[in-house]
């Protein structure tokens, strides 16, 4: 493999930052900088990388970070909830304006990526894998990479000095092992796109599912997702249950048998989801977002806006302490976005985190949530908090309503513990 050092002039007092991943995390966080003038570098290891994902994201997201329609495969306006004993709980969106947008991961990463690179960061088709760190507070990180753009998939060895890294790689990050950002317990999904005949995907036009029970996740659920083309049907399961991925995965199948008849499985996929954030997460002049930072929601499983959101805040946070590229931040500067994050979105991690183990803990507490998932309060707070990433406060006497019909679901079905 030959070896080459990047030797690249740069201007006095011009920040240089190395965003490493370029899904929607990486890509808003490398946006972010490039519209500031930063100079800023993006790597990507597989530039057609199609994430396994279930693929649904907000309605905020898609005016907040100006996404195009056709980036939309699916406008889902209905939800079915089927519980273990098949009883199914049919959630509608009331306004007009409202859906759940359904996307394929390659389309809206490609999209962000590139929008990223026309508005000036450099992106690098690479696989980074080592940091070297300074000594002191000013001098560079330097990144050892290979570069896939040239001598085929070989690639060349290069290296690359820059002030601030941030780390958007994914749950398997190498940014975050480099810079001993500490171990998370993780979750697995497992899903498989099935092309369905004409007649049954129409049904799934502009209809999710959401199926609960031990015999398709021990403490999760599995989906059935309209994409462009295709349904997603997948699950996840903790991961000292993943040995157990595909019984679980047949019993999606099971479920779903009628709906999904005649269909052609077109692509198998796997992939690993952080269930909670990082013990460390910014060290140094390094700073994680997205799933590298473990910013996964218990209990819906959603990472998406999540991601773009945090990588958004982090950049936000490096172009305001670097007052615009012209001062290198410190470790204490970019703690100020872990500050910001936790403060916005800490108590919707805490809230599912609870839902999760109150839930989704046997079929009876499920058979309940389903249950609770009829009542129009229970689905209004729900779809308020998801489509505009709020946890929306009710007014007292819902919210009393809301827990009365909670603990008198749990009662019904014998599930409430001591």
């Amino acid at each position: 493999m030959l070896s080459v050092n990047v030797k690249i002039g740069r201007r006095p007092l011009t920040l240089r930052v190395a965003v490493v991943g370029s899904g929607p995390a990486g890509s808003c966080a490398a946006e972010t900088l490039a519209k500031a003038g930063i100079e800023t570098y993006l790597f990507e290891r597989k530039l057609d990388n199609a994430k396994p994902c279930g693929g649904a994201i907000p309605l905020c997201m898609v005016s907040e970070f100006d996404l195009p329609p056709e980036i939309i495969d699916r406008r889902v306006r209905k939800m079915k909830m089927i519980s273990p004993s098949n009883r199914e709980v049919d959630i509608n969106l009331v306004n007009d304006d409202e859906y759940i947008g359904m996307c394929r991961r390659e389309v809206l990463d490609g999209f962000l990526r590139n929008r990223a690179a026309k508005l000036g960061a450099n992106l690098i088709n690479a696989t980074v894998h080592k940091l070297d760190f300074p000594t002191n507070n000013t001098d560079p990180y330097t990144i050892h990479y290979v570069d896939h753009t040239e001598s085929g998939a070989q690639g060349i060895a290069k290296t690359l000095k820059v002030d601030l890294i941030i780390g958007a790689d994914g749950a398997n990050s190498r940014i975050a092992k480099e810079m001993d950002a500490g171990d998370y317990n993780y979750a697995i999904a497992f899903q498989e796109r099935i092309r369905l005949p004409q007649d049954k995907m129409a049904y799934y036009n502009d209809l999710a599912e959401m199926y609960v029970g031990d015999d398709v996740s021990t403490d999760f659920y599995a989906w059935v997702f309209p994409k462009y083309d295709h349904v997603a049907v997948g699950t996840g399961t903790m991961q000292v249950n993943k040995a157990s991925i595909k019984q679980l995965q047949a019993g999606i199948r099971a479920r779903a048998a009628r709906k999904l008849a005649g269909g052609q499985i077109i692509k198998v996929e796997a992939h690993p989801i952080p269930e909670h954030p990082r013990p460390r997460r910014v060290v140094g002049r390094i700073a994680l977002v997205g799933d590298a930072a473990g910013y996964v929601t218990k209990s819906s499983g959603e990472g998406i806006y999540f991601a773009a959101k945090s990588g958004r805040m982090c950049a936000e946070t490096i172009v305001e302490m670097s007052n615009g590229g012209v001062r290198i931040p410190t470790e204490a500067d970019l703690k100020v976005y872990l500050k910001r994050w936790d403060k916005k979105y800490g108590l919707t991690y805490k809230v599912l985190d609870i839902l999760q183990n109150v839930f989704y803990r046997s079929d009876a507490t499920r058979e309940a949530f389903v249950e609770m998932c009829g009542d129009m309060d229970v689905q209004r707070l729900t779809f308020d908090s998801y489509l505009y990433k709020t946890v929306v406060p009710a007014n007292p006497i819902v919210q009393l309503k809301i827990t009365a019909k909670t603990i008198a679901s749990l009662l019904r079905g014998n599930a409430l513990a001591p």
